[in-house]
């Protein structure tokens, strides 16, 4: 009876592997299931091999419980602002820290060279373009990503000397990270605009902003950004490419402190206008907050816990815990495929480029999508989709973090713990929701929308991990 129940259904044919039978029955009008497959390890056997050593290995599983109990207990917190030069470890007056691994200025992308000649004008070494073009490729400089320096910085990522950085303390371990404060829309350094407008800018963040939120912070007695995140998640943010709920957050919490500040009247009205007016400046917050607890997990012997991913706009880097210190694993950085601003098209984007990636290391921005339906809006796919990018992320994930809960996924914990070993063996690759910068400096934004990374980058963190247990 069951037999006869079960032909007597809507039948389908269930396909695995190559599409082409898919697409030839679904042209003889077949009803047809395609079931996205792939061996594991992609069905290299050196790699299955190397996969094979650190799957069900006691040691891994002990350094990934240490690991992932490190970034789950991390308590970042905004303690103080501070110039660049006086806090970032290694930062000298002709060093320039950039997003993603690392870039030689004649490998750079557009928008990333851009904000380096815009940097060199500000910082005063040099006069216009075309001595900073000079200056720029002289050797002159130290380029260095800012992830070695414990800062992380959107698109371009450009990071100075005399820049003012927000400071990040990890209270539950004590490691700090830094990042620039965020400039708002438009033309702006981080997508390589230098004009007078930008500079200019740049000066009154130094000179005027800085200094009024250094003092308002300072009388805080400390920000906490993790229970600021953990409330943004349920007021329809992901933290990354939307950050309306944080920045209200933001201002609710500084705002009594600005005004106990004995700021002038019209420097209150601009400092609070700024911010109010942009909606990215939590982003600015969120990503040393999850650069902080993801540092804490770094360097754990044998951990395969995916610790960074970041992009300069010509590669796509990622660090493992168990690799330490600043081993990057790379890939060429992908094309974002999104929604893009009228006028735009493909043809205007540059690939992938930034280090907000560390948003979704963490377990929120793309990983957070099925709790921020409204993303779908700015970023393309419809609010199944974000509910499915979020829901496949625990396949590749080592736990869930109870801190960051998703309502909409009845409050489970974000996937959190990006395991290469999963990545590998499922061929499932995290999400990322992100900003599409145009391939020319300071033209800006062009859109936005999802990217995924080079699967290489796992596979090659696979194999020197393996390597290193031998």
């Amino acid at each position: 009876m069951a037999t006869l129940s079960l032909m007597s259904g809507n039948l389908k044919v269930i396909n695995i592997g190559a599409e082409l039978f898919e697409q030839e029955l679904a042209k003889q009008n077949t009803p047809v299931i395609q079931l996205d497959w792939r061996p594991p390890a992609g069905g290299d056997p050196e790699l299955a091999k190397a996969l094979d050593m650190l799957l069900d290995n006691p040691k891994v599983d002990a350094a990934n419980e240490l690991a992932v109990e490190r970034l789950k207990n991390a308590r970042p917190v905004f303690v103080d602002i501070a110039k660049a030069l006086d806090v970032v470890p290694g930062m000298t007056s002709h060093t320039i820290c950039h997003a993603g691994p690392p870039v030689a200025w004649k490998k750079m992308a557009g928008p990333m060279k851009g904000a380096v000649i815009g940097a060199l004008i500000y910082e005063g070494l040099a006069k216009d373009e075309a001595e900073a073009v000079k200056l720029a490729a002289s050797g002159e400089i130290i380029y260095s990503p800012c992830h070695e320096h414990n800062a992380v910085g959107p698109m371009a990522g450009i990071l100075s000397a005399s820049m003012p950085v927000q400071v990040i303390e990890n209270k539950t371990h004590g490691n700090f990270a830094f990042c620039t404060l965020n400039e708002g829309l438009g033309k702006v350094l981080r997508f390589g605009a230098y004009s007078e407008e930008v500079i200019n800018r740049l000066k009154w963040i130094e000179q005027e902003l800085a200094p009024a939120l250094k003092t308002a912070i300072r009388l805080s007695g400390g920000i906490d950004l993790r229970s600021m995140i953990a409330q943004a998640l349920h007021m329809g943010d992901e933290c990354h490419n939307r950050n309306k709920a944080g920045t209200s957050l933001f201002i609710r919490t500084i705002a009594p402190f600005l005004a106990q500040a004995g700021l002038p009247a019209e420097v209150l009205v601009r400092v609070l206008t700024f911010i109010h007016s942009n909606d990215h400046f939590f982003l600015n917050l969120s990503m040393p907050a999850c650069k902080a607890a993801l540092d804490a997990a770094h360097g754990i012997e044998n951990s395969t816990l995916v610790t960074t991913m970041a992009r300069n706009g010509v590669e796509f880097g990622i660090r493992v815990s168990g690799c330490p210190g600043h081993t990057w694993f790379t890939g060429p950085a992908q094309y974002i495929q999104g929604l893009f601003f009228p006028g735009y098209t493909q043809a205007d984007a540059n690939p992938d480029i930034g280090d907000s990636a560390i948003t979704e290391t963490c377990g929120i921005g793309g990983f957070a999508m099925g709790g921020a339906p409204a993303i779908v809006q700015f970023v393309g796919g419809t609010v199944t989709d974000a509910r499915e990018y979020t829901e496949k992320m625990y396949e590749i994930t080592l736990s869930e973090n109870g801190n960051f809960t998703l309502p909409n996924l009845d409050f489970r914990g974000a996937a959190t713990g990006i395991d290469v070993r999963k990545v590998t063996e499922s061929g499932l690759l995290p999400v990322i929701n992100t900003g599409m910068a145009h391939k020319d400096p300071g033209v800006g934004q062009v859109g936005a929308g999802v990217v995924r990374p080079p699967r290489e980058c796992f596979e090659k963190a696979v194999r020197a991990l393996a390597e290193r247990m031998r």
